[in-house]
């Protein structure tokens, strides 16, 4: 899942979530454009033990366990629906990026996954084409099931690193938002060795967020990093009901993409 381009019980169910930590917000990126949030210094992240996959760790997911519709609170998946975000990096460039949600789906590890297409332009040249693959199961949480993606250069494809489907290739499902999200859950929200490795932990379930597409109070702030590019710190912010409002990228290079426009929720 690339917005920004930077860049557990094992058996037959799904696995239990336990959350720690409190209600601790941190600054809103409207408040602070250029800085980086506060996380929370109370709450620790949510250990392997507690349900939230880690690492490598793997996990075995029962596909009855899962639901045919994303109707997560932080970020509903109806089809049709379309955010489209604007996008500038740190020399300035700007990028369109419109993501929508298919009437189709794919099955991963015996999971019927909603199928969201997320592509980015640059004077209506393609950047990135890419296809997520995500799953809701029946507790409500959110996973991360794979994604086809692809990086052009003069319209033909340079790269498609970072690709990769739970199940192949020693590939492990990750979370992107837990059904009931608090301070200080942290987890994995891809895994294949080498190449997609990003994790996050939640620093605020209270913070309010500005854009084009209007004012969203009580979002939820995540801070999402990669072992793999250790330099590299990216926070996105969740409101409820609407999905990813903003992305702010920390470092090593400053990047913001806010939400212009949402259809179909």
């Amino acid at each position: 899942m690339k917005l920004i381009r930077m860049s557990i019980l094992v058996g037959t169910s799904v696995i239990a979530l336990a959350g720690c930590g409190g209600n601790t917000a941190s600054p809103s990126s409207a408040a602070q454009p250029s800085r980086e949030p506060t996380a929370s210094t109370s709450a620790s992240p949510t250990s392997p033990a507690g349900g939230l996959p880690q690492g490598s760790d793997p996990v075995t997911l029962d596909p009855t366990s899962f639901v045919a519709e994303i109707t997560h609170p932080y970020w509903p998946m109806p089809v049709g629906a379309r955010w489209t975000y604007s996008e500038v990096d740190a020399d300035g460039t700007e990028f369109k990026v419109v993501v929508d949600v298919r009437d189709e789906t794919k099955e991963i590890l015996g999971i019927a996954t909603t199928v969201v297409h997320d592509q980015v332009t640059q004077d209506g040249e393609i950047v990135e084409d890419t296809t997520d693959w995500y799953a809701q199961d029946a507790d409500g949480n959110l996973w991360y099931m794979g994604e086809d993606t692809a990086e052009y250069e003069n319209g033909e494809i340079v790269s498609t690193e970072g690709s990769w489907e739970a199940g192949v290739d020693g590939a492990q499902p990750g979370i992107i938002l837990p059904a009931v999200p608090e301070v200080g859950q942290a987890y994995r929200q891809e895994y294949l060795e080498g190449q997609a490795e990003d994790e996050a932990i939640i620093v605020s379930i209270s913070d309010r967020v500005v854009s084009d597409a209007g004012e969203y109070e009580n979002a939820i702030a995540t801070r999402e990093s990669t072992p793999l590019e250790p330099a590299v710190l990216e926070y996105k912010w969740y409101a409820p009901g609407v999905g990813i409002v903003e992305a702010l990228g920390i470092s090593p290079d400053f990047s913001r993409e806010q939400l212009t426009h949402v259809d179909g929720l």
